[in-house]
């Protein structure tokens, strides 16, 4: 898929020649004028195809419009235009960090925010190219990996329908956890980022440090966090997504429920839940990823859509574009003259 809005020109310097366009329907205009005075000259004649006239006044116009279409495309071409081209990533491996907290039981998603997760987390992973190896993160009051990476699609179905509610959130545990997932090699201390201390032995060969690379640069891996926000455990969100940032992994957001929200009451106790768009929103623009706010599972399918299309054409190269106005200028200048031959047995 080429991107024309982004275009740019080796040699826009000779756009210029655009300019013989004006001159040339100048040029039509005039020599029509001089027919039209020459057939004024013999006008009793015309009257015998005048029942005709009409449509052969429009047909006569469409060779050369072809031929000045034809003409623009591939003066255009002479400057050398550049676009943006959007190829397969080839994404790699995509983990869903999924929420199971105590408020995904809210009814403000029909039949309730978990089961509308679940059904969107399957739909989207039954749209992922095969090559694509899938994992699940589980979030509550803390966070695990609960299908390691894999293309088997049935095994991943089964880990999402094995979630149970439970009380608590660590969003930011469960970027955490994802993202060491995703990145094995990367060296990232799970023990210290989650609870403040290491278990890695002094004698340990030290590690190289990481370097820093550009948000969202990293092609291959992704996550989907699918929650209402609401973190109130465990890591800090926002740390957890500078650090995925600091990775050139994206975070692409779904929001489950609604803004105002609802009261929920379970066991004795109520509480209002409401859908934290701020957070979710915070994290997919420090990472380059991108929000989405879904109510229904039929939301979240469009969703799915959206993000494995995403997925699909992630990166961008600007290619040279020249041979694509040049064999547009040639099909149109070739269909003029043809059309012209047809209807009147000449080139023009």
């Amino acid at each position: 898929m080429i991107d024309f809005t982004s275009m740019t020109f080796l040699w826009p310097e000779m756009l210029w020649l655009l300019v013989l366009i004006p001159g040339s329907v100048a040029l039509y205009a005039s020599l029509l004028a001089r027919r039209k005075r020459a057939a004024l000259r013999y006008a009793s004649l015309g009257m015998v195809g005048e029942a005709s006239a009409a449509a052969g006044r429009i047909r006569r116009h469409v060779p050369p419009v072809l031929l000045l279409l034809g003409l623009t495309a591939m003066l255009f071409a002479v400057a050398r235009p550049h676009a943006v081209t959007l190829l397969p990533a080839h994404q790699e491996t995509i983990i869903l960090a999924m929420d199971a907290s105590g408020s995904m039981r809210a009814t403000d998603a029909k039949p309730n925010r978990l089961a509308v997760a679940q059904e969107a987390a399957k739909a989207f992973v039954a749209g992922l190219p095969r090559n694509v190896r899938v994992g699940v993160v589980e979030i509550a009051a803390a966070a695990a990996v609960v299908q390691s990476p894999t293309h088997n699609r049935e095994d991943v179905f089964q880990a999402i329908d094995r979630f149970q509610l439970q009380r608590g959130s660590a969003i930011g545990s469960g970027l955490i956890i994802s993202l060491a997932t995703l990145l094995p090699e990367a060296g990232i201390d799970i023990e210290y980022l989650l609870h403040g201390r290491s278990s890695r032995l002094w004698l340990d060969s030290p590690r190289k440090e990481e370097k820093t690379v550009a948000p969202g640069s990293n092609g291959s891996v992704a996550i989907v966090l699918l929650s209402d926000g609401q973190a109130n455990i465990g890591a800090d969100p926002m740390e957890a997504a500078k650090l995925a940032a600091k990775h050139g992994v994206r975070v692409h957001t779904v929001g489950i429920g609604t803004v105002a929200g609802t009261t929920l009451g379970f066991e004795g106790w109520s509480m209002r839940v409401r859908l934290d768009e701020e957070t979710l929103k915070k994290i997919a623009t420090v990472t380059r990823g991108e929000y989405f706010q879904a109510r229904s599972a039929a939301d979240l399918k469009k969703v799915h859509g959206q993000l494995s299309t995403r997925f699909a054409l992630e990166k961008r190269r600007s290619s040279e574009v020249t041979a694509i106005f040049v064999a547009i200028g040639a099909a149109l200048a070739m269909l003029g003259a043809i059309l012209s031959m047809f209807w009147f047995g000449r080139v023009l």
